[in-house]
């Protein structure tokens, strides 16, 4: 248990793996206060290595506070796009504003202070004031929180506020005051590519392979303990590509709500048939021409499913103003409106691609 075991055996093994361990990643290569506040947000249920393409492209196009503060929410949108949970991109404009209005632009350096902005959490907090600002506080997240209780062997429930708390205040016990930055980077790295969080750990790449508890009572696929999640609700739905030459039909998404404000394809709840499918679209005062099934799809969300059957519809007339939808050219779609990657099954329809998918060429 963590209580039992001493901690400060893990720190100079640690350091010195991450010192020869340690991938160049463009947020570690200047790692300022705006750099390492947008990778984190990114880095939030993302993989590193699609995360790369998504942080140049917007450091580059927003490359500091006052012009994420500034930016038009469209925009902001379209390059978080394939990202997911747009929240987190609004929470963080939300921020810079505060940042711009209160701090006079700069990013805070005080852990309590920093806790108080919209969108930053515990360990956000702890990765901006150590890594950027070399403050010795813990940066906890679920690589830390994993890897800590297999060489603690803790059997403790990691979903629970009070054990990240317990684990956030033996990490202030140890840490070394100079190498802030270095000791929690390490920690993440060290969960990130040696005792990962899918399959098997890499026991023998670790700097922790004579110490760890888990190793050594074969516990590694017990811990860490993680309570089971509430069944996620799941919603059927029929999408609708609508073309006409190369124009598409898109519908913008409510201001509140799931996907706010983001543009989808025109769909409705449960499976229509194909006869049912000419139906809906005649109602909404277009002609059809031709209706073909596509695939059927799936996108999980955190606490929602959505089972999509799709059907591809060319009409004969663009009759917007009866229609009461919004036409837009297939390229300025892919350029200018903001698409969620649960609709990225049915943009190949349209011939466009989606977040990063449009910064890659076919080879």
């Amino acid at each position: 248990m963590l209580q039992d075991f001493n901690l400060i055996e893990i720190v100079e093994p640690l350091l010195e793996w991450f010192q020869e361990n340690a991938r160049v990643l463009p947020w570690r290569e200047e790692p300022t206060p705006y750099r390492v506040w947008v990778s984190e947000i990114m880095l939030q249920q993302t993989r590193v290595e699609a995360v790369k393409p998504y942080f140049e492209r917007f450091v580059k196009t927003l490359p500091d506070v006052k012009s994420l503060a500034e930016c038009e929410e469209e925009k902001l949108l379209k390059l978080w796009e394939g990202l997911g949970y747009y929240n987190r991109v609004r929470n963080m404009q939300i921020a810079a504003r505060s940042i711009m209005e209160e701090y006079q632009g700069k990013i805070p350096e005080d852990y309590e202070i920093l806790l108080k902005l919209k969108g930053i959490g515990h360990y956000t907090a702890g990765a901006i004031a150590s890594i950027a600002y070399g403050k010795a506080v813990p940066a906890v997240d679920g690589n830390v929180l994993r890897v800590i209780t297999r060489v603690s062997a803790d059997d403790s429930d990691i979903m629970k506020e009070s054990f990240r708390r317990k684990v956030e205040e033996a990490l202030k016990v140890i840490m070394p005051q100079e190498r802030a930055s270095a000791f929690n980077q390490a920690l993440m790295e060290l969960g990130a590519k040696v005792c990962i969080p899918n399959g098997e750990p890499l026991c023998y790449q670790c700097p922790w392979n004579n110490l760890c508890q888990a190793k050594k009572q074969e516990l590694w696929r017990k811990i860490p303990v993680k309570k089971k999640n509430k069944t996620r609700k799941k919603e059927e739905k029929t999408i609708f590509v609508i073309r006409k030459n190369e124009s598409v039909v898109l519908n913008k998404r409510p201001n509140k709500g799931l996907l706010a404000g983001l543009y989808e394809f025109p769909n409705v709840k449960g499976y229509l048939s194909e006869e049912e499918a000419l139906f809906w679209i005649k109602k909404k005062n277009l002609k059809p021409l031709k209706i073909m099934p596509l695939e059927d799809a799936k996108h999980i969300f955190s606490h929602v499913e959505w089972h999509m059957k799709g059907y591809m519809v060319w009409i004969d007339e663009l009759e917007q103003e009866d229609s009461k939808f919004l036409f837009v050219e297939v390229e300025s779609s892919e350029r200018d409106y903001p698409i969620p990657a649960a609709f990225s099954a049915y943009t190949k329809y349209m011939n466009i691609k989606l977040g990063n998918e449009r910064f890659f060429k076919s080879v």
